[in-house]
């Protein structure tokens, strides 16, 4: 019998494969920020979270170090996921525009988000060997989302990283390899592979990534998700 997504998250919050990331994730939940030093963090690895029927799988980079490595869940509790949850609902996507703990109601419609690694980097800056140690969840998350028809990159890491599991499915990836950029689109096989610059505030704080932009974004992945 194939393994569900229960399993696999159980096996996912368990891992401590990459030491140098156990070693940050679990420092940060321990030392915490002054805003958040009443509160209990979840302070191990991440695994996704949405509609296990979606058409549409979201790949971010890493969890928040006060955001997603605090609440538990992806994007949950952090600007980042402000931004994209807010987008996700206004695109019908999202039951709710805001996203604060794992039981505040947020159901999320046709769409499911997964990173490509599930433990807080120092600096926001996972190694190669952590990317790869972790590519094995990427891969089995997604192969246990039997509808999925569009994945939506978040990011150039994010992006390379939905190239390598197609082909470690073994799918066909186009040469030259298809370079990351805000708005691409490329076919693999039955899905298209959509990039977006990551919703950070890096990005979002500086009009690299707007609402307008963002929003044009999911419209695409809606569109491309219902084709035949």
């Amino acid at each position: 019998m194939a393994r569900s997504l229960q399993v696999l998250h159980r096996e996912i919050v368990v891992c401590r494969a990459c030491p140098r990331l156990v070693r940050w994730r679990e420092t940060v939940a321990r030392v915490k920020v002054a805003r958040y030093r009443d509160q209990t963090y979840w302070g191990r690895p991440v695994p996704g979270f949405g509609d296990p029927e979606a058409r549409i799988v979201i790949v971010g980079l890493a969890p928040g170090a006060h955001g997603a490595n605090r609440t538990g869940r992806l994007f949950t509790g952090d600007r980042s996921g402000d931004f994209l949850y807010a987008a996700l609902y206004r695109a019908g996507l999202a039951s709710q525009p805001t996203s604060t703990a794992r039981d505040d109601g947020l159901v999320l419609r046709d769409a499911y988000i997964v990173c490509t690694i599930r433990c807080v980097p120092p600096g926001n800056r996972p190694a190669p060997d952590e990317i790869a140690n972790c590519s094995r969840f990427l891969d089995a998350e997604i192969a246990l989302l039997p509808r999925v028809r569009v994945v939506l990159a978040l990011g150039a890491v994010a992006w390379r990283a939905a190239l390598d599991s197609h082909e470690r499915s073994g799918g066909v990836v186009p040469r030259p390899r298809p370079a990351f950029a805000h708005g691409a689109a490329v076919r693999l096989g039955e899905r298209w592979l959509l990039g977006s610059y990551h919703v950070s505030q890096q990005n979002t704080q500086t009009g690299k990534l707007t609402p307008a932009m963002f929003d044009a974004v999911l419209e695409d992945a809606k569109r491309r998700s219902r084709e035949r």
